[in-house]
């Protein structure tokens, strides 16, 4: 695993929140810049104090952190960074993203991702509701993220494992305290057909303030957020609301107007949410943000490539999946699922082509323009 120790570092300095930890990686570019940066420097960020400069410059590594990334590896988990390329694009838009997120499965650069939460209690018309549209949402090649709680979380992951597709689940809670209890097996089946994540440490406990949190997460990853069932009340409301701040398209599937559990949906309907009837409705609504998406990526990666030797598919394969911060090689074997032996030849053909370095302890990073 690559040395992610700046990161945990940076994280646990006295009153370094999420957005001064994005302030500060957006200038300084990572931790260890940062950690090195003067005072004058470092005040020169707006929102930053004497007081926080002076926790950043004193502030050691707490001896726990350590335990936590032996632990991480032992659980075959992983760690991405919010400047790594696996980190999802769409997160780095909130204002408050993540500063890491641990991994469990595998999280590549989709943006065509759908959110679907809703009550914990759920009726029955929910609860199949919920599977046949994630179901076919999956099958349209759409990720399905939700937060695994009961009810029509539960539905929706698995719905989408019904229409042979991928899924993503947030949790608010660490992996090792997976919440609820009962969905240990779910958990390990979403992790086997996308990714479930988090940004909570391996054993935070299911506390109640986790879940508004990491609801930012559920609808910062998506393109849209679809609510099915939903009391005026209800926490899936928050995330219905955080989707909105976010400039994200939010959605409602309407229920009975005689069930107080559908009057948050209804209301949200009333409010401008697009109502669903039918898978379509959303894929209508999302199609265009999807071919911009991929316009500006294939855009992107012509440019990159003019800069770039020519490579074979597996060393694109091998490079793309490389990042400026160095990475272990096992790491890579689990990332891109090739054997060690093979993986081994490309990297070296990538280091004779001048284009990947390999730094003591077979870690292996992109090779920037300043290094000879």
């Amino acid at each position: 695993m690559k040395n992610i120790l700046p990161w945990f570092a940076l994280k646990s300095v006295p009153g370094v929140g999420r957005y001064h930890f994005k302030r500060l990686i957006d200038h300084f570019k990572s931790p260890e810049l940062v950690f090195e940066a003067s005072r004058a420097e470092l005040l020169e960020l707006d929102g930053m104090s004497e007081r926080l400069v002076s926790a950043i410059k004193q502030h050691k590594m707490p001896e726990q952190v350590k335990k936590e990334l032996d632990l991480v590896t032992q659980k075959g988990y992983w760690i991405v960074t919010m400047t790594d390329n696996d980190y999802p694009p769409l997160l780095l838009q909130i204002p408050d993203p993540p500063p890491f997120l641990y991994v469990y499965g595998n999280l590549d650069r989709s943006i065509k991702n759908v959110a679907v939460v809703g009550s914990r209690n759920a009726t029955t018309y929910g609860i199949s509701t919920t599977k046949q549209l994630c179901a076919n949402l999956a099958s349209n090649g759409i990720t399905v993220v939700s937060g695994m709680a009961i009810g029509i979380d539960t539905a929706a992951h698995e719905g989408a494992l019904m229409g042979k597709g991928k899924t993503i689940a947030v949790l608010g809670s660490g992996f090792e305290r997976v919440y609820p209890s009962e969905n240990i097996k779910l958990f390990h089946k979403i992790a086997a057909n996308g990714a479930v994540i988090s940004e909570f440490s391996l054993m935070t406990e299911p506390e109640a303030h986790n879940f508004p949190v990491r609801n930012r997460i559920i609808s910062g990853i998506s393109l849209g957020t679809v609510i099915v069932e939903a009391t005026k009340r209800s926490g899936s409301l928050i995330t219905a609301r955080l989707a909105a701040e976010q400039n994200r398209e939010v959605f409602a599937v309407p229920g009975s107007i005689h069930s107080f559990k559908s009057t948050g949906t209804h209301t949200l309907i009333k409010q401008g949410a697009k109502l669903v009837e039918q898978t379509q409705d959303i894929i209508e609504e999302l199609e265009p943000l999807i071919q911009g998406h991929a316009a500006t990526e294939n855009t992107n990666q012509n440019k990159t490539a003019d800069k770039l030797p020519p490579f074979s598919s597996e060393e694109l394969t091998v490079y793309k999946a490389l990042g400026p911060y160095p990475v272990h090689i096992d790491e890579l074997v689990r990332k891109i699922s090739l054997k060690p032996g093979k993986l081994s030849s490309i990297l070296l053909k990538l280091e004779l082509k001048e284009v990947v370095l390999q730094t003591p302890g077979k870690l292996f990073s992109i090779k920037t323009k300043n290094m000879k």
